[in-house]
């Protein structure tokens, strides 16, 4: 089976059956767990939790992984450098990563002063794109495999 980048994980269905069993724990109704999984399994159109555990990943492969080397443009300036950290965030769409650059790299376009950065800590989606902009419009950061 292939997998597009909209298709949920057993993760993702797990933390929406909890979802689920919270919320109509709040609006006084009970439901159990399991029940919570079946639920959450047919509005994703499977039968089952079990036919949905058979066809669904356990977890989306991350973009990037650590010891990897990358390379891309952080505020604007080119980089090559290595992942030290990449950790999926809550909604399962985003990784929160650490990358050292191999040369420091100049983060003020002002020829009047300097401010150089050589590790930084930024949120990318699942095609190395941060969500975060500059004041054109473009990416913060772009990262992509060497």
């Amino acid at each position: 089976m292939t997998y597009s980048l909209d298709t949920p994980s057993i993760q993702t269905l797990k933390a929406e059956a909890r979802e689920l069993r919270t919320s109509r724990q709040a609006a006084g109704e009970s439901l159990t767990h399991g029940a919570a999984l079946e639920a959450v399994a047919r509005t994703h159109g499977f039968r089952d939790w079990n036919t949905a555990c058979a066809m669904l990943p356990e977890r989306i492969a991350s973009p990037l992984q650590v010891g990897q080397r990358v390379r891309g443009t952080y505020l604007g300036q080119s980089f090559t450098g290595l992942v030290l950290g990449v950790r999926i965030r809550a909604d399962m769409s985003h990784y929160d990563i650490t990358v050292k650059f191999d040369q420091p790299v100049d983060v003020v376009s002002s020829e009047l002063f300097s401010a150089f950065r050589q590790r930084v800590n930024a949120t990318i989606d699942i095609r190395g794109v941060s969500p975060a902009r500059l004041g054109n419009g473009e990416p913060q950061l772009r990262i992509q495999p060497l």
